[in-house]
C-alpha cells in the first residue's frame, strides 16, 4: 500500500466535502442544538446546565442524527466514483483498489470526527465558561463514543455502497439502514422481551431484570451498544434513561461496549474491502 496515494485520495475526500460547504454547516448545527439543549433543556433550573445535563439532553438526539450524517457521507463514496465514471480513470492509474477504499474511508472519518469534535467541542467549551465544576472527562468520553458510533455507521453505508450498483439504490439502502437500527430493531427487541417478561405487573418505579440473551442481542444494535457506554461510562444521564427500566447488567462494560463497536467498523470495513474487489466496474 502507497501511503502518498491514500493520502491524496483522502484529502480530496476532504477538499470536496469542504467546497460544499455542508462540513461547516452540520458542525454549527451541532454547536447551536448542543447549547440551546444546555440553556433550555431542564425546565427544573433555567439557564445553563452543566456537561451532565448536556448530555442527558443530546443522547437521543445523536442516536438519530449522527448515523444520518454518516450516511450521507458514505452512501455515495464507491457507486457514485463509478457512476461519474471517475473510478475506471483512478484504477488506470494503477491505484490498487485497497488503496482506493481506505482513501476514501479515512477522508470521510476525518470529515466525520471533525464535525463531531468542532461542532461539540465548541458547544462544550461555551458550556465550561459558564458552569462550575464541569467534568471534562466526561465530555471526552461523550465525544469519543459518539465518533465511535458515527464510524460504525459511515463503514456500514461504505459497505452499501459497494453491493449496489447506482446511488439511488444505495441512497434507499441507507435510509432503510437507518430506520432499521433507531426503530424497527428497538421494537423488535422489545417484543422478544416482552415474551419472557410479563410486563403487565410493572408499575412507575419498577425495574426489568432482562435475561442475558436480551443483553446480548443489544451487541446487535451499535446505537443501543453507544447509548449502554454512554450510561456506564457517564452513568444515568436522565431520570427517563432507559437503564431506570431495564438495568444494565454487571458484566457489562466500558471496554467491552467500545470492543463492540470497533468489531462493528472492522467487520464492515472488512466486507467492504472484500465486496469492492470482486466489483464489477
Amino acid at each position: 500500500m502507497r501511503t502518498t496515494i491514500v493520502t491524496s485520495i483522502a484529502k480530496k475526500e476532504i477538499m470536496d466535502n469542504v467546497r460544499n460547504k455542508w462540513i461547516i454547516l452540520i458542525s454549527v448545527m451541532f454547536a447551536l442544538l448542543t447549547l440551546v439543549i444546555s440553556y433550555f433543556g431542564s425546565l427544573r433550573s433555567p439557564g445553563w446546565q452543566d456537561l451532565g445535563v448536556t448530555i442527558a439532553g443530546m443522547e437521543n438526539l445523536i442516536t438519530f442524527l449522527v448515523p444520518i450524517i454518516a450516511l450521507m457521507l458514505g452512501y455515495a463514496a464507491i457507486i457514485g466514483e463509478i457512476e461519474r465514471g471517475s473510478m475506471s480513470s483512478l484504477l488506470s492509474m494503477s491505484t490498487t483498489r485497497f488503496e482506493i477504499i481506505i482513501g476514501k474511508f479515512l477522508g470521510l472519518a476525518s470529515v466525520l470526527c471533525f464535525m463531531i469534535l468542532v461542532g461539540f467541542g465548541t458547544a462544550g467549551l461555551v458550556i465550561a465558561v459558564n458552569v462550575s465544576n464541569v467534568n471534562y472527562l466526561d465530555y471526552l468520553v461523550f465525544l469519543g463514543a459518539t465518533m465511535l458510533l458515527g464510524l460504525v455507521f459511515l463503514t456500514i453505508t461504505m459497505f452499501l455502497s459497494t453491493i449496489f450498483n447506482k446511488r439511488s439504490a444505495a441512497m434507499g439502502g441507507a435510509i432503510l439502514l437507518w430506520f432499521l437500527f433507531n426503530i424497527i430493531l428497538p421494537v423488535v427487541f422489545l417484543g422478544l422481551l416482552a415474551t419472557s417478561v410479563d410486563i403487565t405487573t410493572i408499575g412507575p418505579s419498577s425495574t426489568i431484570i432482562a435475561p442475558d440473551w436480551y443483553n446480548i442481542i443489544q451487541f446487535f444494535n451499535p446505537t443501543a451498544v453507544y447509548s449502554s457506554l454512554i450510561t456506564i461510562a457517564i452513568g444515568p444521564v436522565s431520570s427517563m434513561d432507559f437503564s431506570s427500566i431495564i438495568p444494565l447488567p454487571s458484566w457489562y462494560s466500558s471496554w467491552l461496549l467500545v470492543s463492540v463497536l470497533l468489531a462493528w467498523i472492522i467487520l464492515f470495513f472488512s466486507l467492504a474491502v472484500w465486496r469492492f474487489q470482486k466489483k464489477d466496474i
